[in-house]
């Protein structure tokens, strides 16, 4: 009932019932949790998507050979250890590359890419392999490049809170060597256990806290990179402020491996919260979760640090296929909202007050609260606040694995002028009728950002046909990107005149064909196919 939310908030009270029913486990991230089908079972994308491979040299006896001499032991050629990494977390596209490489030092990336560039042969760099467009795996039999090896943290300045690291470093044990010095990663992804910093940064990783910290193009200080010849482009900085020439980073974020390979990060940090509230909210329309940010930006104001939306598909299929409980029910809508600050009086005084205004005003009709207490001193209590934590950000970041149990899954990622952002779930939903499983939203409301999936019993090119362009035409007339977040890849690369004009496509060709002129870095990707 909606006069109970305010008697749900003292962690002693409501945690003890969360944590009981919703059968907690760590969250692994993307990558840690496989789907039911195998990795053969999934089509060559060469196949589906009737794709022609560019005239690249094909991988020789004699290239193997070289590559060993050059990195003893970290030359993969055995086919069943290749499977994995030839095929997308989602397993809707698979390559058949039958060379990966594992270099450890920017010198050795340095190396294989020259010998790559004067063979002719087409290389596609790996991270975490947790992307969702296609864009981290081959589409013919290009070179596996991985940074899995490239994990070292460089140094790390506790005043100023720069930290400069590897591009394999893993983003959630980046997240716990911070944490350790009172610091946290500027980003935040539902991937955090399996993505790497430097895949992040190569696809623009936007993640839960961009309302906070910003995106990856604000905290990124410097990049180190090597290009497609062969030659390191060293540009590491540590300097927030520097105004010498072009900002040439800029370049490399967001370029998908396609323009270089960033080899070390050097990224600005903010300072650990000391203060971490959550609120789990259920609203009865798309307007109310509209007017109930509204209301929370402007009362929490500088301590609101996340505000997710989801819609009752999308907790039907986290509770069916994950097994996880939701405190609140019965909503045809959901919020998640994030305070983090220095004072837990002071953000719970603020939380307290918001609450009782979204309550009073018919905005939200059931919510949970999972609060900070620094008044409770055992650490039993701290530990079991961060399972109540965990367990409400586990329905909302495990909402993409739940899908991949739905069946095959269409995704579509999303920037839309936030009134109009629902709207696009409701009309795909009424276009589709019975020829989709399910259509269901949910997303970044406070970016703007919306992810809408569509699931079915398998692939079908008849439902692909349907979905696409309508999507994207519906986007675009609404003057929004038909990629907030997750990049274009291979899936979307033929679709990006939708969010950008002819003229911006046409200079983007040339940068690529200026850095990468044999186009050998991540081929198939990103861009459409220059005439």
């Amino acid at each position: 009932a909606p006069g109970t939310l305010q008697q749900r908030k003292p962690p002693g009270v409501r945690a003890s019932v969360v944590c009981r029913s919703w059968g907690l486990r760590p969250r692994a991230g993307r990558g840690f949790h496989t789907a039911s089908s195998s990795f053969q079972e999934v089509m060559l994308t060469s196949e589906r998507y009737r794709v022609q491979r560019l005239p690249f040299s094909r991988v020789s006896d004699s290239d193997v050979a070289f590559l060993e001499r050059m990195m003893p032991g970290r030359v993969i050629t055995n086919p069943e250890e290749l499977k994995p990494f030839n095929v997308d977390w989602l397993k809707s596209v698979r390559g058949c590359s039958k060379l990966m490489l594992k270099p450890q030092t920017t010198a050795e990336v340095s190396q294989v890419l020259r010998y790559c560039y004067e063979r002719n042969l087409a290389v596609n760099p790996q991270g975490g392999n947790t992307g969702l467009v296609g864009g981290s795996v081959p589409v013919f039999d290009e070179i596996i490049l991985s940074t899995a090896l490239m994990n070292r943290i460089i140094s790390f300045d506790k005043v100023s809170g720069i930290l400069v690291c590897q591009a394999g470093c893993i983003l959630e044990k980046l997240n716990e060597y911070l944490e350790e010095q009172g610091f946290v990663m500027p980003l935040d992804l539902g991937a955090k256990g399996s993505c790497h910093i430097g895949g992040n940064v190569a696809t623009n990783a936007g993640g839960l806290r961009l309302l906070r910290y910003g995106s990856l193009r604000g905290t990124v200080l410097g990049l180190e990179v090597v290009l497609a010849d062969g030659s390191a482009l060293d540009c590491l900085t540590s300097l927030r402020k520097d105004n010498t020439g072009y900002d040439l980073k800029q370049l490399f974020i967001g370029s998908e491996g396609t323009l270089g390979v960033i080899t070390a990060v050097s990224i600005l940090c903010p300072q650990k919260p000391k203060a971490v509230n959550l609120a789990f909210l259920g609203c009865w329309s798309f307007t109310k979760v509209l007017e109930t940010f509204t209301t929370c930006r402007a009362m929490l104001g500088e301590i609101l640090s996340a505000y997710e939306f989801m819609d009752e598909k999308c907790m039907g299929l986290v509770e069916k296929h994950l097994k996880l409980s939701s405190p609140v029910t019965g909503s045809p809508f959901y919020v998640l909202i994030e305070t983090s600050g220095s004072s837990s009086t002071h953000d719970e005084e603020k939380l307290n007050n918001f609450l009782e205004q979204a309550m009073t005003s018919g905005l939200v009709t059931d919510g949970t609260v999972a609060t900070d207490d620094k008044k409770i001193k055992a650490s039993t209590w701290f530990i079991w606040i961060s399972l109540v934590h965990q367990a409400l950000w586990s329905l909302r970041e495990r909402i993409t694995e739940a899908l991949t149990h739905d069946g095959y899954v269409y995704k579509y990622d999303i920037s839309l002028p936030v009134g109009k952002l629902y709207d696009l779930v409701t009309d795909t939903r009424a276009r589709l009728g019975r020829s989709a499983k399910n259509v269901v939203g949910y997303g970044h409301l406070g970016d703007g950002n919306l992810h809408l999936n569509i699931t079915a019993e398998s692939y079908s090119h008849s439902l692909l046909d349907a979905i696409e362009p309508f999507v994207y035409e519906w986007t675009a007339r609404y003057n929004g990107s038909i990629s907030a977040e997750h990049g274009l890849g291979f899936k979307k690369k033929q679709f990006i005149q939708y969010s950008k004009p002819n003229e911006a496509i046409f200079l983007m060709q040339r940068f690529k064909a200026i850095l990468d002129p044999k186009g050998i870095l991540n081929p198939y990707k990103m861009l459409p196919s220059s005439s």
